[in-house]
């Protein structure tokens, strides 16, 4: 009985010439198929993944690069979501400062 290789998240990156983070989207969408094993690591098959590239090679380029833009709106809630405890963290130093500042 021989057992299958399963690629990581880094193998296919590499294999389709994208980064990591494309590739948890691509799964994340249902666009390529994914397997959790042991409810925590995230392996793909070598078959599956192939098949996937030989789809996506007949798209144009323009068409992958449609897919990957962000609107501003996005890209700002993104921000926001993601650095949201660093902003709060500046307010109050800078809240604090004044308030040494002006002696209170």
């Amino acid at each position: 009985m021989t057992e299958e290789k399963m690629l990581t998240v880094r193998d296919v990156a590499i294999l389709l010439g994208v980064s990591e983070k494309d590739v948890l989207d691509l799964t994340e969408n249902g666009r390529l198929p994914g397997y959790k094993v042991g409810g925590v690591y995230l392996r793909f098959k070598k078959e599956q993944v192939e098949q996937y590239k030989k789809e996506q090679h007949g798209l144009s380029s323009k068409t992958v690069k449609e897919e990957k833009t962000e609107t501003l709106t996005g890209r700002i809630s993104d921000f926001f979501y993601f650095n949201d405890f660093y902003l709060f963290a500046l307010f109050l130093v800078v809240l604090l400062g004044y308030l040494v500042y002006r002696g209170l």
